[in-house]
């Protein structure tokens, strides 16, 4: 109990593993609980989650300042998670300080940490929402206050629509994100495949049947699905590392470990 008096929000379960503390954990954040790390040893016992999560977090840091540079200065972050070094508006704001950037979580700590975070900065903001209500996410005053869906927005959802099981109809879903978005928007992702470690996958979607979100790992093909409508930018559907390294050197011998597709498309 002593934990979530000094930090975590009230009512919050510590002993219910989240994927965004479970994330946190094997990024080296330090807000988890328990139950969250004991996750994370049991899924590194079964895949190479820490460097899926680097590789994760690396792929998110280029594709924010390839939309940058493309022009976009406004970001939606869905699933977003707790704060930690190199978010959305430390990287899009250093590029070009008139981006905005606004943050969106299930998880009541990710959001309490974010409030914390961007107390001090006037063009960024967190709103505790479910992904899967675009128009909630979109019509929220938090949002409206500061995006204009009349301009292009870079709407990104990394690593977080595996946890959207195909029962909520994830593809649907961001189809109707793609039509609340003005023409020259983006859409960035990146999600778990079994493509590359089919048992290790599976593995380790058994041991997330255990936290709060369970996960729903998807092929390549199921991946592409999910940006119907969309053009694909080069290099179109690659491991995360493969996603516009900086250098040779930044691509692992075996990109496939990242065990994470990553896409980016523009809406004509």
């Amino acid at each position: 109990m002593t934990e979530q008096v000094r930090w975590s929000p009230a009512g919050v379960d510590l002993d219910l593993p989240s994927s965004a503390r479970i994330y946190d954990y094997l990024l080296g954040g330090g807000h988890n609980f328990a139950a969250d790390r004991a996750v994370g040893e049991a899924l590194a016992e079964v895949l190479p989650v820490r460097d899926m999560a680097r590789l994760n977090r690396s792929y998110l840091r280029r594709v924010v300042l390839a939309l940058v540079e493309a022009g976009v200065t406004q970001f939606l972050d869905l699933g977003s998670g707790i704060p930690t070094v190199g978010n959305v508006h430390e990287v899009a704001q250093d590029a070009n300080p008139k981006c905005r950037v606004v943050y969106v979580d299930i998880e009541p700590v990710a959001v309490t940490h974010a409030e914390l975070l961007l107390a001090a900065n006037p063009d960024a903001t967190v709103i505790l929402a479910d992904l899967r209500d675009p128009d909630a996410v979109v019509n929220a005053p938090e949002t409206r206050l500061l995006l204009d869906f009349s301009r292009p927005v870079g709407l990104l959802a990394v690593g977080v629509l595996q946890f959207v099981p195909d029962a909520d109809r994830p593809r649907d879903v961001l189809a109707r994100y793609r039509d609340l978005l003005a023409p020259g928007s983006y859409l960035a992702l990146s999600h778990f495949t079994p493509d590359r470690m089919p048992r290790e996958m599976a593995a380790g979607a058994d041991i997330f049947q255990h936290t709060a979100e369970p996960i729903t790992p998807r092929t390549r093909a199921e991946v592409l699905a999910l940006v119907d409508g969309f053009d694909l930018v080069e290099p179109g559907l690659v491991f995360t590392p493969e996603w516009r390294p900086e250098s040779p050197d930044d691509v692992p011998a075996d990109p496939g470990r990242a065990n994470l597709y990553a896409v980016v498309g523009r809406k004509p």
